[in-house]
């Protein structure tokens, strides 16, 4: 697990295909540890259903969806998660601190900070798999607000329903980014039976070619 963390944090870095220096690895260390420290995870989820109420639209809830990529994510899906997570304000401290002193640590405590909520999310929706798969469902990947065709307007629908003010202390700013910056909102649609997962991975992802993040094996 441990490997895997550095592992993102190197990517999210830009290190592809790279060897990181002595220095860099002792800066990674460095930052984790801080952010580790000062980071207060939090996670609140909602399950509502799903209809397929026309071509790219969904009702998840009572949210009137229209979006060709989350309706093919949620293909076949009759229930669906709404998932929010949050690492806390400390990380966006450390990254304001670091970015007095130096550019190099502000940008490695960004890439810490997103790796650690991406775990966080990870960890997330095993639970949310675990749960599912007792009644007999399955997960597709997750799918956030913002990513493709979906609008990011939807993160005030999960600002409502999964009161994210309360219970995680994330408010929106007037462009609907979140803060603390390092929290992220998603969709996890469920399905019964073996059916293939219609989102298949990054090789049937329609931002695949323009993703820095696609996995290359």
């Amino acid at each position: 697990m441990e490997e895997h963390l550095y592992k993102e944090i190197y990517r999210y870095l830009g290190y592809r295909g790279m060897t990181p220096d002595e220095q860099t690895d002792a800066l990674v260390a460095e930052c984790l540890a801080q952010a580790r420290e000062e980071m207060q995870p939090l996670s609140a989820v909602r399950r509502l259903d799903v209809r397929h109420t026309g071509e790219d639209r969904l009702l998840i809830g009572d949210m009137d969806i229209h979006s060709h990529g989350l309706a093919r994510n949620m293909q076949g899906c009759e229930k669906a998660y709404l998932l929010a997570v949050t690492i806390g304000h400390g990380i966006d401290t450390l990254i304001r601190r670091a970015e007095v002193t130096s550019m190099m640590k502000a940008a490695v405590m960004q890439s810490v900070g997103a790796a650690l909520v991406e775990e966080l999310c990870d960890r997330v929706n095993e639970e949310i798999r675990i749960a599912a798969e007792k009644e007999g469902y399955h997960c597709k990947p997750r799918f956030s607000p913002g990513y493709g065709d979906l609008a990011l307007d939807l993160q005030r629908d999960f600002e409502r329903i999964l009161n994210m003010r309360t219970n995680l202390g994330i408010t929106l700013t007037d462009t609907l980014l979140m803060v603390p910056s390092k929290s992220v909102t998603a969709f996890v649609g469920l399905y019964r039976g073996a059916q293939e997962c219609s989102s298949g991975g990054c090789s049937e992802c329609n931002l695949y070619e323009d993703c820095t993040f696609r996995d290359e094996g």
